[in-house]
């Protein structure tokens, strides 16, 4: 049994999709979210950057947070920083690419999977890689979507008006005939109900939230990590950003209200 916080990171505000669902699913659990706003796109970032980036927020986590294992709730990260977190901290450490593909694969009827992402992530050609290693016979179609992310960030998934930006981003998918849809950017769940006007009721989405959460579950009952003690759980937040933005969404979003510790650049990048 372990008391100590499962850490969380993202780019941004994306990987509270996934937080969400651990704090429903997990409800013993203690967490630490750090955001990284301030250096956001991550999907227009070379690999090597990431992988520095995440390892400074990682650092972070470790010494500040002492977290017991690390999410990395960000697909681009994911993507690039995985394998390479892996072999410098000594706490379990996963991410959504894998999750996100085994659900995908569950789900399709056709064989034909589309994915939206970061331009980063479908640069790294991770998803398929994870998916075409559990079924090589499914075909992925990708499309990045960078225009998504500050939608979202600037909370602008709101404005109806966004919807035409939407469309005209997932043209390619629409043509393509998949039936399923995985939502490869933490980002995205938030604008679900926009994306699934886009494609339609016949595509099923895909957020690899879900299978993370389990994957988690997993994670800490091998290791003997779970938090066994029922009572008050904290939830610590910090973002490198605006934190009244990031209050502003992580409230709506979480349905709590939570006040996120802004997070000087320079205190990572001294670690």
């Amino acid at each position: 049994m372990s008391k100590k916080a499962i850490g969380f990171m993202d780019s941004g505000v994306g990987g509270l999709t996934v937080a969400k669902l651990a704090m429903q699913e997990l409800q013993n659990e203690n967490i630490a979210y750090l955001g990284d706003e301030a250096r956001l796109p991550y999907g227009e970032k070379s690999k090597e950057e990431i992988q520095q980036y995440s390892l400074q927020i990682a650092n972070f986590l470790i010494e500040k947070e002492d977290i017991k294992m690390l999410v990395i709730a960000c697909n681009t990260a994911t993507s690039y920083a995985l394998d390479y977190l892996r072999k410098h901290l000594l706490i379990p450490v996963i991410g959504v690419v894998n999750p996100g593909s085994i659900a995908a694969v569950n789900n399709t009827k056709t064989n034909r999977v589309g994915l939206i992402a970061t331009n980063g992530t479908v640069k790294s050609g991770a998803y398929e890689q994870a998916i075409n290693k559990i079924n090589n016979n499914i075909e992925v179609f990708s499309q990045g979507c960078p225009r998504f992310v500050p939608m979202v960030e600037n909370q602008e998934y709101k404005d109806a008006k966004k919807q035409e930006v939407v469309d005209d981003d997932l043209s390619t998918i629409n043509t393509d005939n998949v039936d399923t849809l995985i939502l490869g950017c933490t980002h995205f769940p938030i604008m679900r109900e926009m994306i699934q006007k886009s494609v339609g009721d016949s595509v099923k989405l895909i957020d690899p939230g879900y299978e993370t959460v389990k994957q988690i579950k997993t994670i800490l009952q091998q290791h003997h990590l779970e938090n066994d003690e029922e009572g008050n759980v904290n939830y610590s937040f910090y973002t490198t950003g605006d934190a009244d933005n990031f209050n502003q969404v992580a409230n709506e979003w979480l349905n709590y209200e939570v006040h996120a510790k802004h997070l000087p650049i320079k205190e990572l990048e001294e670690l």
